[in-house]
């Protein structure tokens, strides 16, 4: 299942209009964390027209809520460059296509309006998708960016699902690999700290992006139980 995430959201208006844009698209489940606007409030409920069903079962969380997720997917308009790892993004086309048969609860963060996600809130995630967009104005809505990525999605959840009888791994499983990879980079010897750390990095959005089927995690697991 995948979950829209809008963290602190600060207006009636987006919220509802993203409501709207989830139903357009048949997502149900809207998560919001330590929103800033009334979901239920009239300009919210005006905006999502015949999404009113949306808002009313949206659950209101804190940033806590994210741990539940088995891959978390942040979103973003500040691009880094391949020094910056936490922000090497893919394309919502390129993220449909990683999602699309995976089994597991998905969450896709959508930032705040004016100040997008945090550096620290986009290490939380697996990693990071970005629209394409016009470097002289890249900063999108929210509902307008939301609107694209789950158009992509639909498209892509339209066909048929070739791998729906095979089973992902699981936040658990991601946490074992990483936690015996990490065990691995503390016997290693490292010229300085942050390249030690950019190595933990690397495994966290190598692990996230590769939706790895259990199957190919135990094996992983194995291996790196091994070294």
């Amino acid at each position: 299942m995948i979950s829209i995430v809008l963290a602190e959201p600060e207006t009636e208006g987006n919220i509802g209009a993203v409501a709207r844009v989830m139903k357009n698209f048949d997502f149900k489940e809207m998560i919001l964390i330590n929103p800033k606007a009334d979901h239920l409030g009239r300009e919210a409920l005006d905006r999502a027209t015949h999404a009113k069903d949306i808002l009313k079962k949206a659950k209101v969380k804190d940033f806590s809520y994210l741990k539940k997720f088995d891959y978390l997917i942040g979103t973003t308009a500040m691009l880094g460059s391949d020094y910056n790892i936490p922000r090497s993004p893919l394309t919502p086309e390129q993220l449909a296509e990683k999602v699309s048969n995976v089994n597991g609860n998905i969450g896709i963060l959508i930032g705040r309006e004016g100040a997008g996600l945090s550096n620290e809130e986009i290490k939380k995630c697996d990693f990071i998708v970005a629209i394409p967009t016009s470097g002289k104005y890249p900063t999108m809505n929210v509902s307008h960016a939301v609107s694209i990525i789950l158009y992509e999605l639909f498209k892509r959840f339209g066909k048929e699902k070739i791998n729906a009888h095979i089973n992902f791994a699981t936040k658990r499983d991601k946490e074992i690999i990483l936690r015996y990879a990490y065990k691995v980079l503390g016997k290693m010897e490292f010229s300085t700290k942050e390249k030690k750390e950019t190595q933990r990095i690397v495994w966290k959005r190598v692990v996230g992006k590769a939706f790895l089927t259990k199957r190919e995690a135990f094996a992983l697991i194995g291996f790196l139980r091994k070294l």
